[in-house]
Order: C-alpha cells, then sequence, then structure tokens
C-alpha cells in the first residue's frame, strides 16, 4: 500500500469515528421506544470497533516509520490536520504520536490544542495573523503568513473584547463561538485598568513546577456546591503589560513592558528551559489537585483574581520573572516617521506596532545577540489584519494576550 493510500484510509476512519458515534445514539434513543424488554447486553463502541480493526496489528517498527513519515510530510495546516487523526485510530497509536510528535520548540510546529500553551521554537518564530472584527469585538489569531485566497485558515485562538464599568476584559477561547468560562474551551484571559495603560494576563491552568497559594476567596469557590467539576474556576495571574504614561502628550510611539511571572529569566540564559505544560488538566479537582501538590515548591506566588493594578507577589528564593520591553524605533527624516525593522511582515504604519525584546541585566549570562533577538513582534497589514510572530521562551497564548493588549484604547498613553 502506498503512502498516500496510508494517510487517504486515515482520513475515512476519521469520519467513520463520528457515523459510528451517530449510529450508536439513533440505536439508543430508538430501544427507548420499544414496549417489550430485553436482556442488557454491552454494545460495541466507536472505540472497540477501531481497536479490532487492521491498523492496531500493525507492527510496531512499521507504525512508527508511517507516523514519522506522516509527522514529516504534513507540515502545515490544513494537511497537518492527519498527524491528529492519527491519535484519533486507537491507543497504541495515540501513544506513538505522543513519543513522534514533539513540542513547538523543539520541531518549530502546532499540532496539538496543548501546543498552544507550551514555548514557541528558539530559532526562527512562529508565524501566525489576527483578524479583527469590529462588529462582534472579536480578534481570531490564525496559523500562517498571511489570509489565504479559499479563506481555509487554521484558527489558533480567538478572543472577544467585553467593557465593564472599570475595566475591559478579552476573554481567550480555542474556539470562535464560545467565551464562556464555563467551557472547556476556556484558556484565560486578560484584563485592563480603568485607564488602559495596565493589563494583567490569566491563565485558566495553573502554570508548571509553581507554588500555588490559593486566596481565601479561591478556597471559598472551591467549596462552594454551585461548581462543577468540569468548570474552570480557577484564573492564575501569570503576567503583566505596562504602557508608559505620556503625561506630556509628546508625539511618539508607545513605550511598554511585560513582566512574565510565569516564566523564569533564566529560561533565555545558556543551558535554560521554559515552563512546559504536557497537557491540560481533565477536570477540575485535577486542577486543584495540581496545586496542593505543588505547594512546597518556592516559586512565584499567584492570586486567583487579584486586582490588576496589584504588583507580582514573590516569595524568598523565588526565580527573577522574565521581564520583555518594547525595541526602541528609530526616526527616519526622509519619511518623517519612527520606523522599526519587521523583515518585511509589516507594511502599514501604526501606532500598534511593536517588537519586544528582554530586559536583561549584566548579571545575567545571556549575549547581546540573545539580547538583541525580537522575542515577539505584532504590526499591521491590512484592515483589520495584523501580523503576530513568536518565539522561545513566549507560548502562542502568551503572545496572543500581550498582541490583544495594543488593541485596547488608551488616551493617557498617546
Amino acid at each position: 500500500m502506498s503512502f498516500k493510500n496510508i494517510v487517504r484510509e486515515l482520513k475515512e476512519i476519521k469520519d467513520g469515528i463520528g457515523s459510528m458515534s451517530r449510529r450508536a445514539s439513533e440505536g439508543r434513543h430508538s430501544r427507548r421506544n420499544q414496549s417489550h424488554i430485553a436482556p442488557d447486553q454491552p454494545l460495541p463502541t466507536p472505540t472497540d470497533s477501531i481497536e479490532q480493526g487492521q491498523w492496531v496489528n500493525l507492527p510496531p517498527e512499521l507504525l512508527l516509520d508511517i507516523i514519522r513519515r506522516i509527522e514529516e510530510s504534513e507540515t502545515l495546516w490544513p494537511a497537518r490536520a492527519v498527524v491528529v487523526s492519527c491519535a484519533s485510530v486507537c491507543r497504541s497509536w495515540r501513544e506513538v504520536i505522543k513519543e513522534v510528535v514533539k513540542t513547538p520548540e523543539q520541531c518549530g510546529r502546532l499540532t496539538f490544542p496543548i501546543s498552544l500553551k507550551q514555548p514557541g521554537p528558539r530559532e526562527s518564530p512562529l508565524q501566525c495573523f489576527i483578524r479583527r472584527d469590529r462588529a462582534t469585538s472579536t480578534y481570531l489569531l490564525f496559523s500562517g503568513q498571511v489570509p489565504s485566497e479559499d479563506g481555509k485558515d487554521k484558527l489558533l485562538l480567538a478572543a472577544r473584547k467585553i467593557r465593564r464599568a472599570t475595566c475591559t476584559d478579552f476573554v481567550i477561547s480555542l474556539v470562535a463561538n464560545d467565551f464562556s468560562r464555563a467551557s472547556s474551551t476556556y484558556v484565560g484571559k486578560l484584563r485592563s485598568n480603568f485607564l488602559g495603560t495596565k493589563f494583567t494576563i490569566y491563565d485558566s491552568q495553573p502554570p508548571c513546577d509553581v507554588a500555588i497559594q490559593p486566596t481565601s476567596r479561591l478556597s471559598r469557590r472551591f467549596h462552594s456546591k454551585q461548581v462543577s467539576p468540569r468548570v474552570s474556576a480557577f484564573n492564575y495571574r501569570i503576567g503583566t503589560v505596562s504602557y508608559e504614561l505620556n503625561v506630556l502628550r509628546t508625539r511618539g510611539p508607545r513605550r511598554m513592558n511585560c513582566i512574565m511571572e510565569s516564566i523564569p529569566v533564566s529560561s533565555i540564559e545558556e543551558g535554560g528551559t521554559a515552563p512546559t505544560p504536557p497537557s491540560f488538566p481533565k477536570s477540575f479537582e485535577e486542577q486543584f489537585t495540581s496545586c496542593q501538590a505543588l505547594k512546597g515548591k518556592e516559586a512565584v506566588t499567584y492570586s486567583s483574581s487579584p486586582s490588576p493594578s496589584a504588583s507580582p507577589i514573590l516569595t524568598p528564593g523565588s526565580p527573577e520573572p522574565l521581564i520583555l520591553k518594547n525595541k526602541a524605533p528609530r526616526w527616519h527624516e526622509q519619511l518623517q516617521c519612527w520606523c522599526l525593522n519587521f523583515k518585511g511582515r509589516v507594511t502599514v504604519a501604526s501606532v500598534k506596532n511593536f517588537q519586544l525584546v528582554a530586559a536583561i541585566e549584566a548579571s545575567h549570562n545571556v549575549s547581546n545577540e540573545d539580547q538583541e533577538k525580537v522575542i515577539l513582534q505584532f504590526g499591521k497589514i491590512g484592515k483589520d489584519i495584523f501580523t503576530m510572530d513568536y518565539r522561545y521562551p513566549l507560548s502562542a497564548i502568551q503572545a496572543f494576550a500581550i498582541c490583544l493588549s495594543s488593541f485596547d484604547t488608551k488616551p493617557a498613553c498617546e
């Protein structure tokens, strides 16, 4: 069998899972309408049917070779959906997929939803773009350099802007039609202060290897009977974005800095590593259990929903957080404007355009080249279309939240 036929059959298997699920539900519905009584017999599940298929009995060496060839050939979306389909075939295929498919830091590709919470590649940045919808106040993050002509771009994240009396919230979700915190697709939010000068980034999942000390408010929520085990009831502060006030109202670019509380500054030093979550929590109880297990570790202390103006709470011996600052632009005499080298990724002048680099002190073991390396860049390329390129140690969700802060109105900073 040729490699193309294998990929084609994998797609058919994926489609077959959905049809078998529908038939099973229809069968259960029809039996409820029958008046006679029949003995209980276990019904075959879609998983059982697939487990007994021809693909389960493949030799491990052949299976590993097939998965590796698929991983190497299908590098871009939507073709990369075949890799995800392989993980749905059966348990043995899923285990091989976990072994073959690496994190974005290692392979430079986004595959599963958890990849959005893992650091980007160290060498070349991951290129994405954001589409703004003014009518619905939504912001959609897609994979790719620019929007495709057919419009079949891979959606990575979505955010909705919600104005409140004293702040503005950007609720971040894995899908574009559900922004409820009670949903399993909720991954975090961005909240501003009243002036729009300071933003707090929240994650629905506690950072890896970080001690979490729940506040009294968090404890009350956990013991409340109204909380469902499937509800993502926590918000963990993982960073802040601050814009300097422009008191004199002078013309010039915005000045911003980001404190990434969940990323230690040692991550960009030689041999350093950034926190990399292996998976999403399956339930509310699992999330709380992970918090209890990490209580003894010395790290940054996070609160569930603090004030956006609150400063990071550091315990003695905790790692120093990574601080990012915007790269200073230069004044172009001929164009009479501030300029940055976006390497062709930004084509329209805008006050929202920025590049972030690490703000490193001389005491840290970081080379000058790494200090000048752009970790995140964001800029306009058309009406309501913006590019977002990020790299290690930021994740897609962290980079997206920082870019969302640029969309909020900032009269005190301009």
